[in-house]
């Protein structure tokens, strides 16, 4: 899956500590939700999108409208 987490984090400045601390996880599991080594769960991409105000469409490369 080709999940635009990782740049919105970088256009963001944020580390991926920070976004671990929002969705209530370590920061290896969220380097690994980049990375796509795992599968991000439904409830972190639904924080997400609210977080970067974007679609959980956008999020994981369904849609290029933000």
């Amino acid at each position: 899956m080709d999940l635009r987490i990782r740049d919105l984090r970088e256009d963001n400045d944020l580390t991926q500590t920070e976004i671990a601390k929002l969705l209530g996880c370590t920061q290896q599991t969220y380097s690994r939700y980049e990375t796509g080594e795992i599968t991000i769960d439904i409830n972190s991409l639904i924080t997400l999108a609210k977080f970067y105000k974007t679609s959980i469409d956008y999020l994981v490369g369904l849609s290029d409208k933000k």
